[in-house]
């Protein structure tokens, strides 16, 4: 005998994501405040969860498609806690862990058979963006390092870890966050609740996944930073200004201005 689905209105499964939203943040908070292993047992928990109830009840697509993005998040909390990371060479973490996001993003897309376009990779005006992108990322790293002021990583600047830093903070963190969070949780947002709340959704569960830096200004830092990207990605339907904006960003703040405030460059 077939089950018969629970019909959820659009209050009640608006209700749905505001909990999925809600167990996220608790999530997170008890994995970097708490206690690590039942941070992940939560995420475990989440991700279950997510899946039955959608397997279990009747609501809108556009509902479904924004719990399933969602569910993406305590995923890769999973995958990227829970793996024996101790092997890899330190210096090619980053990669690795960003490896592991892209893959899940990319196999969401797949599954769900969302075009490459949809989310914002396409050729048009790729240089005016990218620019737009550096632009703002100067400015904007310069905020962030006020922020968290983190040392610099090795005992002299060089170049090669400059453009080391430059690759994997733009075509690792860059693209993976950039995806994740603009090109599939922002727009699947957008459909179900509009513009406005899909951007700010999307900036505030950013925002809490820079839980783990442990700082009030930061974590403001980043849900302003996650408006601005997502304002980008909105106006350009593009990655490239957001993906560029993180990645200049992200190397301002650990690959240059800790080792010129340090004295390191002339």
């Amino acid at each position: 005998m077939e089950l018969k689905k629970i019909e959820l209105n659009r209050s009640l499964a608006t209700l749905f994501i505001v909990i999925i939203f809600a167990a996220i943040v608790i999530s997170e908070y008890t994995f970097v405040y708490y206690d690590a292993g039942y941070g992940i047992v939560l995420c475990l928990f989440v991700t279950i969860a997510i899946y039955i109830i959608i397997s279990a009840v009747r609501m809108d697509d556009v509902f479904i498609t924004a719990a399933e993005s969602l569910a993406l998040i305590p995923i890769y909390v999973l995958f990227t806690s829970s793996l024996p990371w101790f092997f890899i060479d330190q210096q090619f973490l980053l990669p690795a862990v960003y490896s592991i996001i892209l893959a899940l993003c990319f196999w969401h897309m797949y599954e769900k058979k969302i075009p490459f376009s949809r989310v914002g990779f396409t050729g048009e005006k790729l240089l005016k963006y990218a620019l737009i992108g550096v632009v703002i990322g100067f400015f904007t790293g310069q905020i962030e390092y006020l922020v968290i002021r983190p040392e610099p990583s090795f005992p002299t600047f060089e170049l090669k870890y400059l453009f080391r830093d430059l690759i994997f903070m733009t075509l690792f963190v860059g693209v993976g966050e950039e995806l994740l969070f603009r090109g599939l949780i922002q727009n699947d947002l957008i459909d179900a609740f509009g513009a406005r709340m899909g951007i700010l959704g999307q900036a505030f569960i950013f925002g809490v996944m820079h839980l783990s830096w442990r700082s009030s200004m930061e974590l403001a830092f980043t849900f302003f930073a996650g408006l601005l990207f997502g304002i980008l990605y909105y106006r350009t339907r593009s990655l490239t200004g957001p993906i560029a904006l993180h990645g200049f960003n992200n190397t301002m703040l650990v690959a240059i201005l800790p080792y010129y405030f340090a004295g390191l460059i002339i």
